[in-house]
Protein backbone atom coordinates (compact mmCIF):
# COMPACT_ATOMS: atom_id res chain seq x y z
CA UNK A 1 0.00 0.00 0.00
CA UNK A 2 3.37 2.19 0.04
CA UNK A 3 3.77 4.58 -2.94
CA UNK A 4 6.76 3.17 -4.18
CA UNK A 5 7.86 6.51 -4.68
CA UNK A 6 8.51 6.51 -0.84
CA UNK A 7 9.36 2.71 -0.90
CA UNK A 8 12.52 3.98 -3.07
CA UNK A 9 13.42 7.36 -0.85
CA UNK A 10 13.70 5.25 2.13
CA UNK A 11 15.89 2.53 0.07
CA UNK A 12 17.75 5.31 -1.19
CA UNK A 13 18.14 6.95 2.53
CA UNK A 14 19.15 3.64 3.89
CA UNK A 15 21.95 2.79 1.22
CA UNK A 16 23.41 6.65 -0.04
CA UNK A 17 23.63 5.24 -3.19
CA UNK A 18 21.20 4.75 -6.47
CA UNK A 19 22.56 1.82 -7.68
CA UNK A 20 22.66 -0.22 -3.67
CA UNK A 21 19.05 1.03 -3.86
CA UNK A 22 18.17 -0.15 -6.97
CA UNK A 23 19.45 -3.38 -6.15
CA UNK A 24 17.63 -3.94 -3.43
CA UNK A 25 14.58 -2.88 -4.70
CA UNK A 26 15.40 -4.80 -7.57
CA UNK A 27 14.45 -1.70 -10.43
CA UNK A 28 16.95 -0.23 -12.55
CA UNK A 29 19.00 2.81 -11.54
CA UNK A 30 16.96 4.95 -14.12
CA UNK A 31 13.96 3.96 -12.14
CA UNK A 32 14.92 4.87 -8.67
CA UNK A 33 16.31 7.85 -10.07
CA UNK A 34 13.19 8.90 -11.83
CA UNK A 35 11.36 8.29 -8.47
CA UNK A 36 13.45 10.24 -6.30
CA UNK A 37 12.96 13.21 -8.91
CA UNK A 38 8.81 12.94 -9.15
CA UNK A 39 9.32 12.85 -5.51
CA UNK A 40 11.13 16.24 -5.50
CA UNK A 41 8.99 17.14 -7.87
CA UNK A 42 6.06 16.95 -6.14
CA UNK A 43 7.08 18.02 -2.46
CA UNK A 44 8.91 21.42 -4.23
CA UNK A 45 12.03 20.24 -2.24
CA UNK A 46 15.06 18.43 -2.85
CA UNK A 47 16.04 15.35 -0.77
CA UNK A 48 19.66 14.51 -1.61
CA UNK A 49 22.70 16.27 -1.86
CA UNK A 50 24.12 15.02 -4.54
CA UNK A 51 28.07 14.88 -5.42
CA UNK A 52 31.17 12.48 -4.92
CA UNK A 53 30.64 9.55 -2.36
CA UNK A 54 27.64 8.64 -0.28
CA UNK A 55 23.91 10.77 -1.29
CA UNK A 56 23.47 13.12 1.80
CA UNK A 57 19.83 14.02 2.91
CA UNK A 58 19.14 17.71 2.73
CA UNK A 59 17.01 18.86 6.13
CA UNK A 60 14.09 18.20 3.85
CA UNK A 61 14.67 14.86 3.51
CA UNK A 62 15.01 13.92 6.15
CA UNK A 63 11.71 15.32 7.24
CA UNK A 64 10.52 13.22 4.12
CA UNK A 65 12.40 10.31 5.10
CA UNK A 66 10.80 10.58 9.09
CA UNK A 67 7.40 10.53 7.44
CA UNK A 68 7.99 7.92 5.07
CA UNK A 69 8.84 5.74 7.63
CA UNK A 70 5.88 6.61 9.47
CA UNK A 71 3.58 5.85 6.52
CA UNK A 72 4.99 2.83 5.87
CA UNK A 73 4.83 1.26 9.59
CA UNK A 74 1.03 2.73 9.01
CA UNK A 75 0.47 0.31 6.42
CA UNK A 76 1.98 -2.44 7.80
CA UNK A 77 -0.10 -1.52 11.13
CA UNK A 78 -3.19 -1.72 8.82
CA UNK A 79 -2.45 -5.16 7.78
CA UNK A 80 -1.99 -6.93 10.73
CA UNK A 81 -5.05 -5.41 12.44
CA UNK A 82 -7.24 -6.22 8.88
CA UNK A 83 -5.68 -9.73 9.38
CA UNK A 84 -6.84 -10.09 13.24
CA UNK A 85 -10.02 -8.85 13.26
CA UNK A 86 -12.09 -11.61 12.73
CA UNK A 87 -10.43 -13.59 15.44
CA UNK A 88 -9.79 -10.55 17.50
CA UNK A 89 -6.07 -10.79 17.73
CA UNK A 90 -3.77 -8.36 18.53
CA UNK A 91 -0.39 -8.29 17.58
CA UNK A 92 2.24 -5.60 19.13
CA UNK A 93 6.04 -4.72 18.14
CA UNK A 94 7.00 -4.00 21.02
CA UNK A 95 10.94 -1.87 21.89
CA UNK A 96 12.98 -2.84 24.79
CA UNK A 97 16.32 -1.18 25.97
CA UNK A 98 19.60 -3.76 26.37
CA UNK A 99 19.24 -3.52 29.94
CA UNK A 100 15.60 -4.67 29.52
CA UNK A 101 17.09 -7.76 27.37
CA UNK A 102 18.39 -9.09 30.76
CA UNK A 103 16.31 -8.23 33.22
CA UNK A 104 12.33 -9.73 33.87
CA UNK A 105 11.16 -7.29 31.23
CA UNK A 106 11.29 -9.84 28.51
CA UNK A 107 9.88 -12.96 30.92
CA UNK A 108 6.88 -10.48 32.25
CA UNK A 109 6.39 -9.63 28.59
CA UNK A 110 6.31 -13.57 27.68
CA UNK A 111 4.17 -14.35 30.02
CA UNK A 112 1.48 -12.06 28.81
CA UNK A 113 1.81 -13.16 25.05
CA UNK A 114 1.00 -16.68 26.74
CA UNK A 115 -2.24 -15.28 28.33
CA UNK A 116 -5.83 -16.06 27.32
CA UNK A 117 -5.69 -13.12 25.59
CA UNK A 118 -4.74 -13.43 21.88
CA UNK A 119 -1.71 -11.22 22.20
CA UNK A 120 1.03 -11.68 19.69
CA UNK A 121 4.07 -10.10 20.73
CA UNK A 122 7.70 -8.89 18.38
CA UNK A 123 10.35 -7.42 20.45
CA UNK A 124 13.03 -5.87 19.34
CA UNK A 125 16.13 -3.81 21.47
CA UNK A 126 17.88 -0.67 20.74
CA UNK A 127 19.07 2.08 22.23
CA UNK A 128 16.70 4.54 23.84
CA UNK A 129 16.81 7.64 21.38
CA UNK A 130 16.30 5.07 18.33
CA UNK A 131 13.46 3.55 20.06
CA UNK A 132 11.86 6.96 21.00
CA UNK A 133 12.27 7.39 16.78
CA UNK A 134 10.74 4.31 16.02
CA UNK A 135 7.73 4.85 18.72
CA UNK A 136 7.84 8.35 17.01
CA UNK A 137 7.16 6.86 13.21
CA UNK A 138 4.84 3.76 14.23
CA UNK A 139 7.40 1.41 14.20
CA UNK A 140 6.85 -0.30 16.97
CA UNK A 141 3.38 0.36 19.77
CA UNK A 142 5.26 0.61 23.10
CA UNK A 143 8.54 0.84 24.45
CA UNK A 144 9.81 -0.08 27.63
CA UNK A 145 12.88 2.21 29.32
CA UNK A 146 14.92 3.17 31.91
CA UNK A 147 14.70 6.65 32.99
CA UNK A 148 12.03 9.23 31.33
CA UNK A 149 12.33 11.60 28.42
CA UNK A 150 8.97 14.04 27.60
CA UNK A 151 8.01 13.58 23.84
CA UNK A 152 5.14 15.42 22.74
CA UNK A 153 2.54 13.10 22.27
CA UNK A 154 3.59 10.12 23.91
CA UNK A 155 2.41 9.09 27.27
CA UNK A 156 4.00 6.43 30.28
CA UNK A 157 3.51 4.07 33.16
CA UNK A 158 6.05 3.59 35.73
CA UNK A 159 6.87 -0.49 35.52
CA UNK A 160 9.65 -0.14 38.29
CA UNK A 161 12.00 1.48 40.28
CA UNK A 162 15.71 0.22 39.92
CA UNK A 163 19.35 1.43 41.06
CA UNK A 164 22.92 0.90 40.35
CA UNK A 165 25.03 -1.62 41.84
CA UNK A 166 28.95 -2.31 41.48
CA UNK A 167 28.57 -6.09 40.42
CA UNK A 168 31.55 -8.20 40.71
CA UNK A 169 32.89 -11.83 41.27
CA UNK A 170 32.23 -14.08 44.38
CA UNK A 171 36.43 -14.27 44.36
CA UNK A 172 36.72 -10.57 44.41
CA UNK A 173 37.98 -9.90 48.22
CA UNK A 174 35.10 -7.05 47.95
CA UNK A 175 32.31 -9.32 47.52
CA UNK A 176 32.54 -10.13 51.29
CA UNK A 177 31.44 -6.23 52.59
CA UNK A 178 28.48 -4.95 52.59
CA UNK A 179 29.10 -2.18 49.79
CA UNK A 180 32.13 -0.83 48.31
CA UNK A 181 33.78 2.47 48.51
CA UNK A 182 34.65 4.83 45.60
CA UNK A 183 38.42 4.32 46.67
CA UNK A 184 38.00 0.76 46.50
CA UNK A 185 36.41 1.17 43.25
CA UNK A 186 39.12 3.04 42.08
CA UNK A 187 41.54 0.30 42.29
CA UNK A 188 39.69 -2.48 40.26
CA UNK A 189 39.98 -2.91 36.51
CA UNK A 190 36.52 -1.67 35.30
CA UNK A 191 34.30 -2.87 32.48
CA UNK A 192 31.48 -0.53 31.67
CA UNK A 193 28.73 -0.06 29.34
CA UNK A 194 29.55 2.05 26.11
CA UNK A 195 29.66 6.16 26.77
CA UNK A 196 25.87 6.42 25.27
CA UNK A 197 23.79 4.06 27.29
CA UNK A 198 21.79 5.36 29.97
CA UNK A 199 23.38 3.49 32.30
CA UNK A 200 26.68 4.88 31.91
CA UNK A 201 25.66 7.92 31.56
CA UNK A 202 24.05 7.71 35.43
CA UNK A 203 26.87 6.59 36.83
CA UNK A 204 29.08 9.29 35.25
CA UNK A 205 26.83 12.25 35.77
CA UNK A 206 26.29 10.83 39.18
CA UNK A 207 30.40 11.03 39.82
CA UNK A 208 30.06 14.29 38.45
CA UNK A 209 28.01 15.56 41.16
CA UNK A 210 30.22 14.60 43.68
CA UNK A 211 33.28 16.06 41.87
CA UNK A 212 34.71 13.15 40.31
CA UNK A 213 35.06 11.84 37.23
CA UNK A 214 34.98 8.53 35.38
CA UNK A 215 39.24 9.18 34.15
CA UNK A 216 39.91 8.67 37.44
CA UNK A 217 38.68 4.81 37.57
CA UNK A 218 40.68 1.87 35.32
CA UNK A 219 38.08 1.27 32.52
CA UNK A 220 39.96 -1.06 30.91
CA UNK A 221 36.78 -2.43 28.86
CA UNK A 222 33.61 -1.04 27.78
CA UNK A 223 31.17 -4.01 25.87
CA UNK A 224 27.19 -3.12 24.78
CA UNK A 225 26.17 -6.35 26.04
CA UNK A 226 24.95 -6.89 29.60
CA UNK A 227 25.07 -10.71 28.97
CA UNK A 228 28.72 -10.16 27.94
CA UNK A 229 29.66 -7.92 30.96
CA UNK A 230 28.13 -10.35 33.40
CA UNK A 231 30.03 -13.14 31.88
CA UNK A 232 33.37 -11.37 32.55
CA UNK A 233 32.70 -9.66 35.94
CA UNK A 234 31.38 -13.79 37.13
CA UNK A 235 35.21 -14.49 35.23
CA UNK A 236 36.47 -12.33 37.77
CA UNK A 237 37.67 -9.72 34.65
CA UNK A 238 37.05 -6.85 36.00
CA UNK A 239 34.19 -5.47 38.30
CA UNK A 240 31.13 -3.19 36.63
CA UNK A 241 28.13 -0.48 37.30
CA UNK A 242 24.78 -2.63 36.31
CA UNK A 243 21.15 -2.13 36.99
CA UNK A 244 20.37 -4.32 39.70
CA UNK A 245 17.58 -5.71 37.79
CA UNK A 246 19.93 -7.09 35.17
CA UNK A 247 21.49 -9.33 37.90
CA UNK A 248 18.00 -10.45 39.74
CA UNK A 249 18.84 -13.99 37.82
CA UNK A 250 22.66 -14.23 38.68
CA UNK A 251 22.18 -12.85 42.33
CA UNK A 252 19.68 -15.34 43.29
CA UNK A 253 21.82 -18.13 41.57
CA UNK A 254 24.79 -16.89 43.76
CA UNK A 255 26.85 -16.44 40.19
CA UNK A 256 27.85 -12.49 41.47
CA UNK A 257 28.06 -10.46 43.85
CA UNK A 258 26.34 -6.99 43.47
CA UNK A 259 26.98 -4.14 46.14
CA UNK A 260 25.66 -0.40 47.22
CA UNK A 261 28.24 2.47 45.95
CA UNK A 262 29.11 4.22 49.58
CA UNK A 263 27.47 8.03 48.69
CA UNK A 264 26.37 7.01 45.19
CA UNK A 265 22.51 6.82 44.74
CA UNK A 266 22.24 6.14 41.61
CA UNK A 267 18.14 5.31 41.33
CA UNK A 268 16.19 5.77 37.80
CA UNK A 269 12.91 4.19 36.89
CA UNK A 270 11.23 1.78 34.25
CA UNK A 271 8.83 3.18 32.47
CA UNK A 272 6.47 1.58 29.76
CA UNK A 273 6.25 4.74 26.69
CA UNK A 274 3.18 4.94 24.18
CA UNK A 275 1.59 7.15 21.95
CA UNK A 276 -1.49 9.38 23.00
CA UNK A 277 -3.27 7.75 20.36
CA UNK A 278 -2.43 3.99 21.48
CA UNK A 279 -6.14 2.19 22.49
CA UNK A 280 -5.21 -1.05 23.70
CA UNK A 281 -5.32 0.26 27.46
CA UNK A 282 -6.72 -3.13 28.29
CA UNK A 283 -2.97 -4.50 27.31
CA UNK A 284 -0.97 -2.04 29.24
CA UNK A 285 -3.10 -3.23 32.15
CA UNK A 286 -1.81 -6.35 31.45
CA UNK A 287 1.64 -5.80 31.09
CA UNK A 288 1.72 -4.03 33.99
CA UNK A 289 -0.17 -6.51 36.23
CA UNK A 290 1.96 -9.31 35.08
CA UNK A 291 5.60 -7.28 35.45
CA UNK A 292 4.70 -6.55 39.29
CA UNK A 293 3.59 -9.99 39.94
CA UNK A 294 6.91 -11.22 38.13
CA UNK A 295 9.00 -8.91 40.13
CA UNK A 296 7.15 -9.80 43.41
CA UNK A 297 7.97 -13.44 42.55
CA UNK A 298 11.32 -13.14 41.84
CA UNK A 299 11.61 -11.25 45.32
CA UNK A 300 9.98 -13.61 47.31
CA UNK A 301 12.01 -16.70 45.78
CA UNK A 302 15.34 -14.73 46.67
CA UNK A 303 14.10 -14.20 50.06
CA UNK A 304 12.94 -17.83 50.50
CA UNK A 305 17.01 -19.32 48.96
CA UNK A 306 18.18 -16.37 51.44
CA UNK A 307 16.13 -17.84 54.52
CA UNK A 308 17.32 -22.04 53.92
CA UNK A 309 20.81 -20.88 53.22
CA UNK A 310 20.82 -19.55 56.73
Amino acid sequence: MLDAKLETLLAVSEYQNFTRAAEALSLTQPAVSHHIALLEQQLGVTLFVRGRGALKLTPEGEIAVRYARRFKALSAKLREELAGADRRATRLRIGITHTSESNLTTEALAKCSGTDNPITMTILTDTIKNLYDMLDSYEIDLAIVEGGQHREGMRSLMLDTDYLVCAMSNENPLSRNAMVTLNELKRERMILRLPSSATRALFESTLQSLGDSIDNFDVTLEVDNIATIKDLVRKNLGVSILPRSACMDELRKGKIAALPIENLSMVRETRLIYKDDFTHMDILQEITKTYQETAVSYTHLRAHETDSYL
